[in-house]
């Protein structure tokens, strides 16, 4: 099969990454990769005659290079798939794209070309970079029908018949349609002679599939966009960059932020950012006129002390009667009712531009892979599919049905169905708006709950410092207020609460923390198992009605030492929650804890500066160590997130067999490199991978294996994965899963007010437990039931989601493939192929 990718729309973040998933898996697969230069208009343009003779003069050039580099070194070509990585190793012009805007790149040229092929090696390094390399433009030939049939003969030239489209709904409608009419299209041409009966037969259909790439996630049917997460971190930075000067001046700001439909961009940065009013296309204010209640509101804030005002406006925001809302009008308005200094910023494309973050590296390497196969696996009477995430799944779902939802939105906000517009975005966004509202508004007692149902809540913090505790410790406290409950610190984790270190927060004293890495709290890995019996009297003390507990394995074991001394101490006999929050991402059962995607983006912050290095000295490797105890999970990710060449588990360990291996791939790898052009090459050891083959011995092997061919460095980044503010990710999940505690809490507390006054109480054992997300949901465990699924010697789950990631790593730099070539097969199939 013939696979050619096009970005289309605007660009995004993560766009390069999706490009270079898609050619290097379609390369594993023995399929023929092709891009498509400047979105749809490329197709129309496609390649003139001169320009296909020369590519033809350019592709047999590349040919000879490649026996030429190669015909000496120990490679090995056991399979059709070994055969066609190295076939495809350097087979296309892919390195010429990098300088779009030059029609004349290393002696040959790409004006007039728009359709190129492109090899293994000609994205290598693509992911670290934001926007399109490919380009993307605007067609409006494309949404011609002649556009369309120029489109299909340009296609047909070249030999493809699968397409593969990263852009908003615009573009996957103009996809669908594209396929829909290819038989029509392929008629047509073959009635004008410009294709034979051969190529009409071989090419009767077009196989389509989408990925969305979006800075807005206005995706219906997906929870996720390609690029969305990396425009929120740039709002998120500025937010908290303007937080500073807002409080030292007591001003307020008005941010203007990108989403026309759709208001995920707004209503996350409100959440993340710690926002004190927003304005979003889907659900405008419900007080009419909504100056007052923004008015009202702030007004509220600023009276019990708060000193900054952030107001976050979506650009499509608008009234309940369609009015616009502006940025300006907003800053008018606060100026004179409110008599606050204002300032309006206005954060326009730099959203768009930058270093994709390690979610927009990750997100559309696994969805790219998903890609090919969707394709591969497609019939004529398949629908076409789009690849999208619903919580930590990798989905397929109909184009047109998402597309179609996605349109629907629009069109109940045009006829003013706020309600229906919500339900259609989906139950996540709806369950995010509710907890803007719960966190940011300060309750009268009229909205409380009834006194008899209020609780004392004590909050814990335990293990490593991770980021998103404090703000999932700011969502559970500003819950507690709006609802009548009083919220309690436990500072110091047990051993503060044996020494009566316990306050009660504020509603002003935890508006900055959604911003603030490690543990305002202070935390430590002592267990209640310490003393239990005086843990239990100190619950009793401070009459604790429930408890939530924030952090990672030590806090599984917390709990499930606690659920067990229910036999002997009552005070125990209350609801309790672990929040799982660490960036190893151990706790078992879930695939994601607090922390972790800070700590990924902090590895990939310092891989991205570590790289660079080692590629300015061509031929070096760093061996990279990171945090993670007996859990692989930074790693693994950390490694398909940064490209890395090898990497080293727990799980899997270390020996001498595959070090042996490993290097013999290196020396492979770095021998097919064009000479003077290596690039630098990372591997990632988890610091608990095996207590022998150390960073340092790892290290000093390479440099003495490496000969002429690569040297060999070592880097440790130790705590600083722990990151410092944590990611706007974090911070949104934190809030959203603490909010879901609360309410866990709540439900659990009135179902003991239910038994018999007169009799003890007895928490049931579903009353402690953890909350977990798994592949497409949230599910609640009870402790107990979790102990069967925990490694409790390596402090780790049995099973983890992420275990088959490592084989993605290798594949993706073709370790496998070129680990097993040997030198009179690699001469048998270049002379074949010549």
């Amino acid at each position: 099969m013939k696979i050619a990718i096009l970005t289309s729309g605007g660009d995004s973040a993560g766009m390069n990454a999706v490009v270079r998933s898609v050619v290097k898996a379609g390369i594993l697969k023995g399929c023929e990769m092709w891009v498509v230069r400047e979105g749809y208009e490329g197709l129309v343009r496609g390649n003139t005659e001169h320009s296909e003779q020369q590519a033809q003069a350019t592709t047999q050039a590349t040919v000879a290079e490649v026996q030429n580099e190669v015909a000496n070194q120990p490679i090995l070509a056991q399979t059709d798939s070994d055969k066609n990585l190295l076939h495809n190793l350097r087979f296309g012009d892919g390195e010429l794209l990098k300088d779009g805007t030059s029609e004349y790149v290393g002696g040959r040229t790409l004006k007039g070309r728009y359709i190129v092929r492109v090899g293994w090696d000609d994205v290598r390094g693509w992911f670290a970079q934001g926007g399109t390399l490919i380009g993307t433009a605007r067609s409006a030939a494309f949404r011609t029908p002649e556009g369309r049939l120029a489109a299909a003969f340009n296609l047909v030239k070249e030999g493809i018949d699968a397409l593969v489209v990263c852009g908003g709904d615009g573009s996957l409608t103009g996809a669908d349609v594209f396929r829909s009419e290819w038989p029509q299209l392929i008629a047509e041409l073959h009635t004008q002679s410009l294709i034979t009966d051969a190529q009409m037969e071989a090419h009767s259909h077009l196989k389509i599939v989408g990925l969305v790439g979006s800075i807005d996630n206005d995706m219906s049917m997906t929870d996720l966009t390609i690029g969305a997460p990396t425009a929120l971190q740039r709002i998120c930075e500025a937010i908290d960059n303007i937080n500073s000067t807002a409080y030292s001046h007591s001003r307020a700001f008005v941010l203007e932020v990108m989403g026309r439909d759709c208001g995920w961009l707004a209503l996350l940065a409100g959440v993340a950012g710690g926002a004190d009013f927003i304005f979003i296309p889907e659900r405008p204010p419900n007080v009419m006129p909504w100056e007052d209640e923004m008015c009202a509101e702030i007004d509220r804030h600023r009276k019990i002390g708060k000193r900054k005002t952030i107001v976050i406006v979506a650009e499509g925001a608008h009234d309940s009667d369609l009015k616009p809302v502006h940025a300006e009008y907003v800053k008018q308005v606060l100026t004179d009712r409110l008599g606050l200094d204002t300032r309006v910023t206005t954060l326009g494309h730099t959203q768009r531009g930058g270093r994709p973050c390690a979610f927009d590296r990750i997100l559309p390497t696994l969805q790219g892979v998903e890609a090919v196969e969707a394709l591969l696996e497609a019939e004529p009477g398949t629908p076409s599919y789009m690849i999208g995430v619903q919580e930590n799944k990798i989905t397929r779902v109909p184009l047109m049905e998402a597309v179609k939802m996605t349109r629907a939105v629009a069109a109940a906000v045009r006829e003013k169905d706020f309600a229906k517009a919500m339900t259609l975005r989906g139950p996540e966004f709806a369950e995010q708006l509710d907890g803007f509202h719960h966190v940011s508004c300060l309750a009268d007692e009229s909205h409380m709950i009834p006194v008899e149902k209020r609780m004392r809540v004590g909050i814990i913090h335990m293990g490593a410092p991770a980021g998103g505790m404090n703000a999932a410790t700011r969502a559970a406290a500003r819950y507690c207020f709006r609802q009548g409950h009083t919220p309690l610190a436990i500072h110091n984790g047990f051993r503060g609460l044996l020494d009566d270190n316990v306050d009660e927060l504020t509603w002003l004293g935890v508006d900055a923390w959604m911003a603030r890495g490690g543990s305002e709290l202070g935390t430590n890995r002592t267990l209640p198992s310490v003393d239990l019996g005086a843990v239990a009297s100190k619950f009793q003390q401070f009459n604790f009605h429930a408890l939530l507990i924030i952090g990672g394995f030590e806090a599984f074991n917390a709990l499930l030492i606690l659920e067990e001394g229910r036999k002997h101490y009552p005070a125990f006999h209350i609801p309790m929650v672990h929040l799982p929050a660490t960036i190893s991402n151990n706790v078992p059962m879930t695939e994601y804890s607090l922390g972790s995607d800070t700590s990924l983006n902090a590895l990939v912050d310092a891989c991205d500066a570590i790289k660079q290095s080692a590629s300015a000295s061509r031929n070096r490797v760093f061996v990279v160590e990171t945090q993670g105890g007996k859990c692989g999970y930074i790693a693994a990710m950390g490694a398909l997130a940064t490209g890395a060449s090898l990497v080293y588990t727990p799980e899997d360990g270390i020996n001498l067999d595959m070090l042996r291996r490993d290097v013999r791939f290196l020396k492979t790898r770095y021998s097919l490199d064009p000479p003077g052009r290596s690039e630098g090459r990372l591997v990632i050891r988890s610091e608990a991978s095996s207590s022998v083959y150390t960073t340092s011995v790892i290290t000093k092997m390479l440099q003495e294996e490496g000969g002429t061919l690569f040297d060999a460095r070592s880097a440790s980044l130790g705590h600083t994965l722990q990151g410092g503010i944590p990611s706007p990710m974090d911070r949104a999940r934190a809030a959203r899963l603490s909010l879901k505690c609360m309410a866990f809490l709540e439900r659990h507390h009135e179902a003991l007010l239910k038994q018999p006054p007169h009799k003890t109480k007895h928490a049931s054992p579903d009353s402690a437990a953890v909350i977990t997300i798994q592949a497409s949901s949230l599910e609640w465990v009870p402790v107990q039931e979790m102990v069967q699924h925990a490694d409790m010697a390596n402090r780790r789950g049995k099973e983890s989601w992420w275990a088959g990631v490592r084989e993605l790593v290798e594949a993706m730099v073709g370790r496998p493939q070129f680990l097993g070539m040997h030198k009179s097969e690699l001469q048998a199939s270049e002379l074949s192929r010549k």
